[in-house]
């Protein structure tokens, strides 16, 4: 097979934007152009202000810069990319289910199927087709299905290439990355791949396995990472009975070779768009296996997780003498992690909920998130009427009118900046007692206790 000289990405998200950029960046004869139906989103990529693209990720304004307009489109005329790409990548959302059959838990692969109906109505030359987006084992042979009864004569070879990207970091993992899977069943067409990732990628980086392991590792993967926060978590609660520090713990534990210190920072709980989404794939598939043991202890991960985010709610209610009706709790941070202002899954939408419940008001300032996206998050748990969100929540551009006369405060992201605001001011202006809820253990609990603050932190 030759070399690939035109790539097309369907889907210009969290995943296809980043990657196909650094693919344009590090192949300059290739031709990459990223299609969206979503018009705004385009537009936003094309955006001559690189502070209005539609993803923030550090240095990605950068990356996009050197390559946009020479090598790098993004458009939303699919149909035209899709006829000329030698290389389709699909990078379309896999939610989870919220309807009918594996509700609640299997993923939702219909925007993986029109986007398989609209390559194969619109393709007349062969194609290599590459899954992108996190699917579950065996989506691969569904797509050939849907392909190869077109009739139209054209040859389509499939793909498994996941992503591995930590959000907040995409575009060093992109740069430097542990591992390339690629998983496929012809070799011409893996080859293909290989060489675009060659042109940065070390050679013994770039793991070529069958379809079905490549779909699975990406599962596994992201199971175990998550297995490991709940695990800490799950410690954590047991520290605060104990007397106890979940810090120390961790630090003894994570000194020993055999299991390393990373994912081991006890917090209010994991999110982001994987995690969550793909323990929950892999449990729906045990299942379907009638592996119910399997599902069972993959399940627990996401049990222990959810508990964590309604026990840092009520340590809350609790805390502030069993009421927070009418109480402004001031929420420092929205994102599901520092350095990214992607929400999807974030603790905070969780805790809020549960504070909400209660009546209380709750001041939210993040550094990238949007009052739009706030207010979306919670409109989508539908669990009271758009216009009691709006009553109860108010979201601001300054921390410092965030924490101006509130009750409490909630850290619930990690940004870095919180750690360098003036703490005495903030005090002062407080109501008192002022308490402070740290669910990412950010902030000195020597200097804020000093200050005259009631300090509480997860896991102490």
């Amino acid at each position: 097979m030759n070399r690939v000289k035109k790539i097309t990405c369907i889907g210009a998200g969290y995943v296809g934007g980043p990657t196909m950029s650094v693919i344009a960046q590090k192949n300059p004869h290739v031709e990459v152009t990223v299609v969206d139906m979503n018009q705004t989103r385009i537009a936003a990529w094309n955006n001559d202000d690189l502070s209005q693209l539609p993803i923030y990720e550090p240095g990605l304004d950068a990356v996009v810069q050197e390559a946009r307009g020479r090598n790098l489109f993004f458009s939303t005329d699919v149909d035209k990319a899709i006829q000329e790409a030698d290389m389709i990548f699909i990078s379309v959302n896999t939610p989870t289910k919220t309807y009918g059959k594996g509700k609640g838990q299997a993923a939702d692969l219909k925007f993986i199927e029109l986007c398989a109906r609209q390559i194969a109505a619109v393709a007349s030359t062969d194609k290599i087709v590459v899954e992108k987006s996190t699917l579950p084992v065996r989506t691969a042979e569904a797509l050939k299905s849907i392909l190869d009864n077109t009739g139209n004569g054209v040859n389509f070879h499939i793909l498994s290439n996941p992503e591995f990207l930590a959000e907040g970091t995409a575009v060093a993992d992109l740069h430097n990355p542990d591992r390339v899977l690629i998983g496929g069943e012809n070799a011409a067409a893996i080859e293909a791949l290989v060489q675009v990732y060659e042109a940065w990628v070390p050679r013994e980086r770039i793991i070529t396995t069958n379809l079905w392991s490549s779909e699975l590792s990406k599962l596994v993967a992201n199971a175990f990472l998550a297995q490991r926060v709940s695990s800490i978590n799950s410690i954590s609660e047991l520290c605060e009975v104990t007397g106890a520090n979940v810090d120390d713990v961790s630090r003894a534990i994570g000194q020993d070779s055999r299991i390393g210190s990373k994912f081991l920072k006890a917090s209010v709980g994991f999110g982001g768009s994987c995690f969550q989404k793909d323990i929950l794939n892999l449990v729906y598939i045990a299942r379907s296996y009638n592996l119910y043991e399997v599902a069972n202890y993959w399940e627990q991960v996401i049990l222990l997780n959810d508990h964590q985010k309604t026990r840092f709610a009520e340590k809350i209610i609790k805390t502030m003498y069993n009421t927070v009706n009418g109480k402004d709790i001031a929420f420092l941070g929205w994102a599901f992690k520092k350095d990214t202002n992607d929400t999807r899954e974030s603790a905070a939408i969780h805790v809020a909920d549960h504070l909400l419940d209660e009546e209380a008001h709750v001041i939210v300032y993040d550094p990238k998130v949007t009052a739009e996206q706030v207010y979306r998050d919670l409109d989508y748990l539908g669990t009271r009427s758009p216009e009691d969100n709006r009553r109860l929540v108010n979201v601001v551009n300054d921390p410092y009118e965030a924490l101006d006369n509130a009750h409490a405060v909630a850290v619930l992201t990690e940004w870095d900046e919180f750690k360098t605001y003036d703490w005495a001011k903030v005090k002062a202006g407080m109501k008192r007692p002022s308490f402070v809820f740290d669910g990412r253990k950010l902030l000195d609990r020597q200097q804020l206790e000093a200050l005259g603050f009631d300090y509480y932190a997860i896991g102490e």
